[in-house]
Parts: structure tokens; C-alpha cells; sequence
């Protein structure tokens, strides 16, 4: 007996298009982020070339970063107001038409030395598109991934596309500020973002949506999550996990200022991190149907503790390339953990809003544990030297990760969490 082959309509086929899709979509972003992908060195070469000091550069870096904090803005527009009948593909084609025109701008019409607000201008076009693009993805991964059962499994595709940009760009972005060649990032990141429009014109099926329809569905699905149990649950889950105050600055000066390392080998265990991100990454997403998002929860918040605690065990070359590895698989396993927590929770018809808000929240309280950790280790630091004032961080990030729990003394959040079942 002999099995058809998929058709075109087989769900399989589909799934595996979508997942096509976010890949794409996720790794031309992690290129084309303007302040964390390809051109983030480039721009800041082409800065330090018109004689600029590390203030100017930062601020101007923090400017051009200013797009995403209107991330739940984007999501008001891409739910509440169809842009020629569709809620996604027609804003994915927009912004990816728009990151490209910014891009090749640059590369066309280069900005002179001290024409910052030009070169802002133009920076800022393309970061406003890979923003919005960003919210209008994840809501489509919520859409298409809720009915399947393949949130977790979408969201780890688009996690080990975004890691792979991080591998790439750094040693890409390098060469280009190195060999002069800055502009041609920007050349190269129009190109990538002319492949998002085909991708999402060839690969986002949407029905069309009515003006009045959709508005009315997309309020009562917002006054719907308002007052959701298990949604409250989750974001007040991430805010605390999210609450952390061991960054990446502190494990940056540990290494090259109380272990003498040099900024070099930094880098290359951010990219032994990513590579660990990647391989965590694969695994979720054989693993993220396998059991129930209160089990997942739990999991979670032992590997969140366990990648803070790793740091402790970190006293040289081959302990740091060992650790980062190890703090990449473990801290990328709870992220997705989180975010597939988010996307199983948010209503579909408000997907853009509802996880662009969860995500805000998460970033408020990641900034907030950054600010409070960068103030307790300078304290430290001054009054009991740097291993003392890094250890003591190391067990404050590890206990922050474990408060999580008390979420689960609460009744309603225990039960919210474990209905959540993979389909």
C-alpha cells in the first residue's frame, strides 16, 4: 500500500512553508536590526570616522533605538485597521518595502561627515519597519501557530534564524568596518529586505478582513484579555523573570577587568553564546509539544536559575568558552519556554497588541533589573572588590529567577498554567 504524497493544500506542507517563512523573516531582522545587526558596527565606524567621541556614538545609537519602544503601537495598527483588507501580508510587504527603500537610500545617497540628521533620518526608516515587521510576525506565528499546536515549534525556528544572524553579523559586520566597506551593509540589508517582500508575497495566506468587522472583533478580544486569568498569569510570570539584575555588562567587565581577558575573547564567547542559543534553540522545538506549559513553567524557572548560577563555576579561558556555551543552552530553553507561555495565551484576533505588550513589560523589567544590579555592583565593587560585588550579583540573578514560584502559590495562576496543553 503506497501513501499519497502532500498535496498543495496538505496542512504539513503549510506548516512547513510558515516555518520557512519565520525563518527568513527572523534572520533578515537579526541582519538588518540597525543598533544589533549587520550595520550596528559599520554605523558606529562611519561615526568614529567623522571624529565622533563614545558619547555622541552611543546617543546616537540610543536614537536610533527609539522605534521599538512603540512596539504596542504598531500592534493597535496591525489589529484594529486593515491596510488593503489584510491585517498581516499587507504590512509585511509595506515594511519590507520600506526597510529596503531606507537601506538602499543610504547606500545611494551617503550622508556627508556631520550630517547626523540625515543620517538619522534614514537610519530610523528601516528600524521603524524591522519594528513593526517584528510585531506583525508574532502575530502571525500566534494566528497560524495556536490552531496547530506549533508555537513552540515556530518559535524556536525563528529563534535559531535570529542566533544565526547573530553569527554572521559579527564577523560580516567586522570585515566591512575594517576593509572600509561600511556602505555595502547597508546594500546588502536593502537586498534582504526586497526577499521578505517575495517571501511574504509568495508565503502569508490571509483572508480579507472588513474595516467595521475587525474593529468590533479586535475590542472584544482585548476586553477578553483584559480579563483573562492565565494571561495575567503569564505576564506577571515574565515580568519577574524577567526582573534580573546579572546583565551582560557585568559578566563584560568580570571578564576583561577582573579576569584580565581580553575584549576579543569577550566577543568570541558571545558567539560560543549564540551557537549554544542555536542548539537550545532545535531542541525546543522537538520538545515544546511534549508537555504541558505548567510543567514547561516549572522547567523554566530551573534552567533560568541554573544559567545564572553557571556564572559562579566561570574562573578562566576554557571555564568562560564552557560556561557562555552552557548559559546559551539554558537561558535560550527558558526564553522560549516564556514566549510560548505569551504566544498560547494571547487571543488570536488581538495577537499583535496583546504579545507587543507582554514583550514591553518584559523589556521594562529587564531595564529595570539592569539598572538596580549596575547600582548594587557598583556599591559592592567600591566596598569589597570586583569578585566579591560579581559574586554577589551572580546570586541575586540566581534567586530573582527562583521568586518566580510564588507565582505558583497563587491558585488561579497554577490552573491557568496547566491547562495550557499542546494540541
Amino acid at each position: 500500500m503506497t501513501t499519497a504524497a502532500p498535496g498543495p493544500d496538505d496542512p504539513r506542507r503549510e506548516s512547513v512553508h510558515l516555518a520557512m517563512l519565520f525563518a527568513v523573516l527572523y534572520f533578515v531582522q537579526g541582519v538588518g536590526e540597525p543598533v544589533a545587526g549587520l550595520v550596528a558596527q559599520p554605523v558606529r565606524s562611519i561615526l568614529r570616522s567623522w571624529g565622533e567621541d563614545a558619547a555622541t556614538i552611543a546617543a546616537f545609537s540610543a536614537a536610533v533605538s527609539i522605534p521599538w519602544t512603540l512596539k504596542p503601537l504598531y500592534g493597535l495598527i496591525s489589529d484594529f485597521v486593515p491596510f488593503f483588507g489584510y491585517r498581516r501580508k499587507s504590512y509585511l510587504l509595506a515594511t519590507g518595502l520600506l526597510c529596503a527603500a531606507g537601506f538602499l537610500a543610504l547606500f545611494w545617497f551617503r550622508p556627508q561627515p556631520g550630517n547626523y540628521a540625515w543620517f538619522l533620518m534614514l537610519l530610523v526608516v528601516p528600524t521603524v519597519a524591522i519594528a513593526f515587521s517584528d510585531v506583525v510576525v508574532d502575530a502571525l506565528m500566534i494566528e497560524k501557530g495556536q490552531p496547530r499546536g506549533l508555537t513552540g515549534v515556530f518559535q524556536s525556528v525563528q529563534w535559531a534564524a535570529t542566533y544565526a544572524a547573530v553569527l554572521l553579523t559579527g564577523v560580516l559586520g567586522g570585515y566591512l568596518s575594517q576593509h572600509g566597506l561600511q556602505y555595502h551593509g547597508f546594500l546588502l540589508c536593502g537586498v534582504l529586505g526586497l526577499v521578505t517582500v517575495l517571501m511574504s508575497w509568495r508565503y502569508v495566506d490571509e483572508e480579507r478582513h472588513g474595516s467595521a468587522e475587525t474593529f468590533r472583533d479586535t475590542l472584544a478580544a482585548l476586553r477578553q484579555a483584559a480579563r483573562s486569568p492565565a494571561l495575567l498569569a503569564v505576564a506577571g510570570f515574565l515580568f519577574l523573570w524577567s526582573l534580573d539584575p546579572l546583565s551582560t555588562t557585568l559578566v563584560y567587565l568580570q571578564v576583561t577587568e577582573e579576569m584580565g581577558l581580553s575584549e576579543q575573547f569577550f566577543g568570541w564567547t558571545l558567539s560560543i553564546l549564540a551557537a549554544g542559543c542555536i542548539a537550545a534553540a532545535i531542541g525546543y522545538g522537538f520538545v515544546s509539544r511534549r508537555f504541558s506549559m505548567l510543567t514547561l513553567a516549572h522547567a523554566a524557572i530551573v534552567l533560568g536559575a541554573a544559567s545564572q548560577a553557571m556564572y559562579w563555576t566561570m574562573s578562566g579561558v576554557k571555564s568562560a568558552v564552557v560556561v557562555h556555551f552552557f548559559v546559551g543552552v539554558t537561558y535560550m530553553t527558558a526564553l522560549l519556554i516564556q514566549l510560548d507561555l505569551a504566544a498560547r495565551v494571547c487571543p488570536p484576533h488581538a495577537a499583535a497588541t496583546v504579545f507587543a505588550v507582554i514583550m514591553a513589560l518584559t523589556n521594562l523589567a529587564s531595564s529595570l533589573g539592569e539598572w538596580l544590579g549596575g547600582s548594587w555592583y557598583q556599591r559592592l565593587l567600591e566596598s569589597s572588590g570586583g569578585e566579591v560585588a560579581f559574586d554577589a550579583m551572580v546570586g541575586l540573578g540566581t534567586f530573582a529567577k527562583l521568586t518566580c514560584w510564588a507565582l505558583f502559590f497563587l491558585v488561579p495562576a497554577r490552573l491557568s498554567l496547566g491547562r495550557l496543553m499542546p494540541r
